[in-house]
């Protein structure tokens, strides 16, 4: 196992397309739910314990070694709105040509060529993992790390919120990473037994709201 591969996959300037993308956070402040340090915290808290849940356990059954289109389906069963199924595959095709850049592998590549539109971005992250020699639990912290980091590092932008209050909420949401990821990887762990709903399937009805709402805008700074 590599384990400094990690420091990369997760490491914002890896170049898979994130900073383009707020995790909801844009629609969050424009609708005046993000207005603070504390709200950001509140945000990013939801979105952890839901989609953050969800991408980082198909992450880790990815990372496991089951198959990525059925993973992929399963992705998008669990993303109801047009708009983040859209961006998911947009981050995934993103994601896939850093990773087959970076970790060249044959799983990376039948995936590209299964899904040349892009697979969802957790599963191409999960099967970039293994690629790259780490293990189920370090594809679900990287999934997980990314589902607050990037509201984090978008509010900055957006409020000119102070950049050391916003690494504070990420070091008070570390222990809830630490749990979130743990049970992510558990579920993915119970999927040879229990089949692919094993995977949770925590829902966000306000963030798929706000999602689909953000995509129509004619001015935005950030793609989702």
């Amino acid at each position: 196992m590599n384990r400094a591969a990690l420091l990369i996959l997760a490491d914002g300037r890896f170049p898979a397309g994130g900073h383009a993308h707020s995790g909801g956070a844009e629609p969050a402040v424009a609708a005046g739910r993000i207005t603070d340090v504390g709200t950001l915290e509140e945000f990013c808290r939801g979105r952890l314990h839901t989609a953050g849940l969800v991408a980082a356990a198909l992450a880790a059954a990815a990372a496991t070694g089951h198959d990525p289109l059925v993973l992929d389906q399963a992705a998008d069963a669990r993303t109801p709105v047009a708009a983040l199924r859209n961006t998911a595959r947009k981050l995934g095709r993103q994601m896939m040509r850093a990773a087959r850049a970076t970790w060249p592998s044959p799983e990376l590549d039948a995936l590209a060529a299964a899904r040349p539109r892009g697979a969802h971005q957790p599963v191409v992250l999960g099967v970039a993992a293994r690629s790259a020699g780490l293990e189920p639990l370090d594809a679900a912290y990287a999934a997980v790390y990314e589902t607050v980091s990037g509201p984090a590092s978008a509010t900055v932008r957006l409020l000119s919120l102070d950049p050391f209050d916003a690494t504070a909420v990420l070091a008070r949401l570390a222990p809830e990473l630490d749990r979130v990821a743990a049970a992510a990887t558990s579920a993915a762990q119970r999927v040879p037994g229990e089949g692919i709903d094993a995977l949770p399937a925590a829902s966000a009805p306000l963030l798929d709201i706000s999602a689909q709402q953000h995509a129509t805008r004619p001015a935005r700074l950030f793609a989702s």
